[in-house]
């Protein structure tokens, strides 16, 4: 997350410009101009507009389907997963539409010999006069400029292109984005943003942190649960058996990081005191990308890094895990440093074709947004950008994220694409869902975190809302519970005891619609349970007549798991930690676990699990009370079934071994 603020793009009707109804549709739209940025004068019609057309590339309206395919447990060809060779083959895009749009510039007046196409042919790009660009587009280009930070863009408030053409491209630029490089802070959560604009999704190490006096031995016993979560309780909750035997070596368990590390002396006082079965010393495989490095000394250890793997471990041991740590100590953690959006540069890694692919308008890494290889800056990663050196897990746990509202929607449809591609390809990717629940972050966008003139919208977050991702809400073990009773969804309260409230992050996409595996529950919560709020539907219509969520995206989470009062040692000493980034490498590693005994009778991994979870509810603990307040209201309560607060439920292992052991 960011303190940027990023204009909402819809397609809608209408035009500021001259209308040409007949022959011409608006392609891109701004609902509105954030009070962050400032309209100044148009642009001189003799000014040079550098001009580039993304195009559309093909079968990607295919791409749920063929994930449906391998995914759903009714399909003859679940976990038939695709090769990386007959996915990059499958996408390719067309030379027709390369050949349509061509002709619609040259027709349209743009020299051929000004204009030049991409190598992987995804874009074609020309250089224009201002007075040009206008006429082709039917717009007019204003200079803006952002009030906190003085960037300057060019940009327009919509654009229109012929009807024929508009299947054949994604997005034009300089179009409707407004996107201002922000320094990027590496303080607590809570204050300015951490990462590429992205916090922790949730480690919650807001200072001061928990500390509890005196011996912890008796943390051990399942009595204290509802005091402090350690590895015992994780395994009576959810039923999780020991582990036994050899690993597989080809499981090893995935965890990315950002600028966030580990430090060896953490893992080795959490192993001594709550798992001694585990050697000193174990520590995750190195899968460094663009410069990273890890671990660091105890002094300068991350919360989230420390919490990722003192979770994971005790439940997958002798797995092994892989650390995915990502860019260089300049984008990483240097405040000084300018980059907006995130994972990209993952993405390149685990994928060499993702460096270059083109989709909604997007080719390769922003040149804006994300990072950018080799780093000029001193210490910087001098190398080339890594593209596909290493490949993915068959189980991914990330739990950093962001709010929707905070990038363009072209920059995350490109990535959810790529998550659909991974899921092709058998990986189960899982995402914490975020810590403030329907809210962002607060000061991201508001100073409550929240959309719209009033404050008062829902803020979806990111990457979440792609529906190719498995998100995770929080649950807790409240005072004087047991993990023999149910749990509920979290709802810690400011100073009780973070220095900030605490909920599951969940709610509705602004972007993506409700996908089919989910449309029956999310259908089933509205007509039993629904909530007391106005609604909107569509983006187009974002808070139209007092709407504060959109009644027809994406639902999230998926899933949940605990995530309060998490038992870690961090900087050489105990404390207790909370987050939805407690709770994605606990489901994560149970999955991991799932995938190690289809692999020992000879099955492939299960790779995107949501189509098999909302087909078998019943193999999750239903989650039915808590909430997720913000924005001003109560937020969405958890109650029987699917809900914005908990998903499905929280993981029960031998329900969940047994259906996908059954499954081919």
């Amino acid at each position: 997350m960011r303190l940027t603020v990023i204009a909402v793009v819809a397609f809608a009707a209408g035009s500021c410009a001259a209308p040409h109804a007949a022959t011409h549709a608006i392609h891109e739209k701004r609902d509105y101009t954030p009070s962050n940025w400032v309209k100044r004068d148009r642009v001189l019609a003799t000014a040079t507009i550098p001009v580039r057309v993304g195009l559309t590339q093909s079968n990607l309206e295919k791409g749920y389907d063929f994930l449906m395919d391998v995914s759903h447990p009714g399909s003859a060809n679940y976990a038939k997963h695709w090769t990386a060779e007959e996915v990059a083959d499958m996408f390719a895009p067309s030379d027709k539409t390369v050949a349509t749009v061509r002709e619609w510039l040259i027709d349209s007046g743009i020299p051929a010999e000004r204009i030049t196409h991409s190598d992987n042919k995804g874009w074609l790009a020309f250089d224009v006069s201002a007075r040009e660009a206008e006429n082709l587009l039917h717009s007019e280009y204003y200079v803006y400029e952002h009030t906190s930070y003085g960037h300057i863009e060019t940009a327009c408030e919509q654009y229109q292109v012929p009807k024929h053409i508009q299947e054949h491209i994604d997005y034009i630029t300089p179009g409707v984005k407004l996107a201002a490089p922000v320094k990027r802070g590496h303080s607590q959560r809570g204050n300015s943003k951490r990462g590429f604009g992205m916090t922790m999704g949730g480690g919650i190490p807001a200072p001061p942190k928990s500390r509890i006096p005196g011996p912890i031995q008796l943390l051990n016993e399942l009595e204290s649960c509802d005091v402090a979560i350690t590895p015992i309780c994780v395994a009576a909750l959810y039923e999780v058996p020991p582990t036994f035997g050899q690993a597989d070596p080809s499981n090893s368990l995935g965890i990315f990081e950002e600028g966030d590390f580990y430090a060896q002396k953490d893992l080795n006082l959490f192993f001594a005191n709550f798992t001694p079965y585990i050697p000193k010393g174990t520590h995750p495989i190195p899968a460094f990308i663009d410069g990273a490095e890890a671990p660091v000394p105890v002094k300068d250890a991350g919360g989230e890094s420390d919490l990722d793997f003192q979770l994971a471990y005790p439940l997958i041991y002798p797995q092994t895990i892989t650390l995915y740590q990502t860019d260089d100590l300049n984008y990483a953690t240097n405040p000084n440093s300018t980059s907006l959006g995130g994972f990209n540069t993952f993405l390149d890694a685990l994928d060499g074709s993702y460096c270059t692919y083109s989709a909604f308008g997007e080719t390769g890494d922003d040149p804006v947004l994300d990072p950018t290889y080799p780093d000029p800056a001193p210490g910087g990663y001098k190398g080339q950008l890594q593209c596909g050196v290493y490949k993915p897990t068959n189980v991914i746990s990330v739990s950093y994220g962001g709010q929707e509202f905070d990038l363009p929607a072209y920059y995350q449809e490109r990535q959810c694409n790529e998550f659909m591609k991974l899921g092709l390809q058998g990986h189960s990717i899982f995402y914490a869902s975020g810590d403030d629940g329907v809210a962002g972050p607060p000061g991201d966008d508001s100073a409550n975190g929240c959309l719209g003139k009033k404050d008062d919208i829902f803020s979806p977050a990111w990457p979440n809302s792609c529906p190719y991702l498995t998100n995770v809400g929080a649950t807790k073990v409240y005072p004087n519970k047991t993990v023999f009773e149910p749990e509920c969804a979290v709802v810690d309260p400011i100073n009780e005891p973070y220095s900030v409230a605490f909920s599951s992050g969940g709610g509705f996409s602004n972007i993506y619609p409700i996908p089919s595996y989910q449309a029956a529950a999310v259908a089933t919560f509205f007509a039993d349970y629904n909530p007391p709020y106005k609604y909107y539907s569509g983006n187009a219509s974002f808070g139209k007549d007092g709407g504060l969520y959109n009644r027809i995206g994406r639902g999230y989470p998926d899933v949940a798991a605990n995530g309060d009062n998490i038992a870690v040692y961090n900087e050489g000493s105990f404390t207790l930690e909370g987050g939805t980034s407690a709770s994605t490498p606990i489901f994560s590693s149970i999955v991991n676990r799932i995938n190690e005994e289809r692999l020992l009778i000879g099955k492939n991994p299960i790779g995107f699990i949501n189509p098999a979870l909302y087909s078998n509810p019943e193999v999750l603990n239903d989650i039915t009370c808590g909430s997720n307040p913000g924005c001003g209201t109560n937020g969405f309560e958890a109650v029987p079934g699917w809900d914005p607060v908990s998903g499905l439920g929280t993981p029960n292992f031998p329900r969940m071994l047994a259906l996908f052991l059954s499954l081919p």
